[in-house]
């Protein structure tokens, strides 16, 4: 196994993560690792390099520019990360389901082309571009009918993105109900105390971790909050007639929200501790006691365990890197 590489520097290799299936996907900057715990209580892990933005092009690397790339770059790796973590838990489920096939097909079960990462991709995005902005634009233009106020563009604004706020807040509740989702809110929470624990530079052990918050400012829960807020003020400095006009707008508009939103959390997130700052990320610190749970020691060692393989594969990508 990996060793817990505490001559790293915490503030070199940003690190963050995502929980899935049973199990923690970590990343950082040149590769990431997903651990996951199977039926029998073994871990199955994988790991890959990933090309960072600087790679790709340039330009992605620009401040703002950056945090849509980034959203876009994590939705893809989250969506393969899951369904790999979804196969890996399951793939002894059902011993009986699983005698009779072949190895080739079991191997590539655990597989994930670019196209199947694409199809979800826009599923999601659809999803999401319905429930989130369609459907609270048609509410607040409804409300526009009954209330005089409403046809003031920045309190049209303002209706519009609390309703988008509840409709989240509301989405976030329903699923934490779900028993499941409990256990994806759990690993969520081992992330976050193994990312506390790097960043304070201290062993990463269960016993280390486990005295970590559940809590923390980079956050994708806390992200997507900034996104709401943000998109407030945005969508408020664009003003359009007609509703179709208006709802284009909006769809144009989420990178440069997205990009805002990245960098608003990026720089408060080192200094949430203070003052302003501290008002700031508590919004989202207090969603996260809903999307995070306290985990296991076992959910600890799951997450640990990624954390050291992305290290350990980062380490070897940055040497490279830098010979290159």
């Amino acid at each position: 196994m990996p060793g817990n590489f505490k001559k790293s520097s915490p503030e070199d290799i940003l690190v963050g993560g995502q929980a899935v299936i049973e199990g923690v996907m970590m990343r950082t900057p040149y590769a990431y690792a997903v651990a996951v715990r199977r039926v029998d209580g073994s871990m199955a892990v994988k790991t890959e390099a990933v090309r960072r933005l600087a790679d790709i092009w340039k330009p992605l690397t620009w401040p703002v520019v950056r945090g849509f790339a980034v959203m876009v770059q994590a939705l893809a790796l989250g969506i393969r990360t899951l369904n790999y973590s979804f196969n890996a838990a399951m793939a002894d489920a059902s011993p009986e389901a699983n005698a009779g096939e072949p190895a080739p097909a079991r191997k590539s079960a655990q597989e994930t082309g670019w196209l199947p990462v694409a199809l979800s991709m826009g599923a999601a995005a659809i999803i999401g571009v319905g429930l989130f902005i369609l459907a609270p634009l048609w509410l607040t233009v409804w409300l526009k009918g009954y209330f005089a106020a409403v046809h003031n563009w920045f309190v049209f604004n303002l209706v519009d993105g609390i309703i988008r706020v509840v409709f989240f807040l509301a989405y976030i509740l329903l699923i934490s109900s779900m028993k499941d989702i409990r256990r994806v809110f759990q690993y969520h929470g081992a992330e976050h105390k193994v990312v506390h624990t790097w960043e304070a530079r201290e062993e990463l052990t269960v016993e280390n971790a486990r005295k970590k918050s559940t809590l923390h400012p980079r956050c994708g829960t806390s992200f997507l909050l900034f996104v709401m807020v943000v998109s407030i003020v945005v969508f408020s400095l664009f003003k359009f007639q007609g509703f179709w006009a208006i709802f284009l707008t909006r769809v144009i508009l989420i990178p440069l929200i997205s990009g805002l939103s990245y960098e608003l959390i990026r720089f408060s997130a080192p200094r949430c501790g203070k003052g302003f700052f501290r008002l700031v990320v508590l919004p989202g610190l207090t969603l996260q006691r809903i999307t995070t749970k306290e985990p296991g020691d076992d959910q600890l060692e799951v997450a640990i365990r990624a954390l050291q393989e992305a290290l350990a594969l980062d380490s070897i990508k940055a040497r490279e890197a830098r010979a290159a």
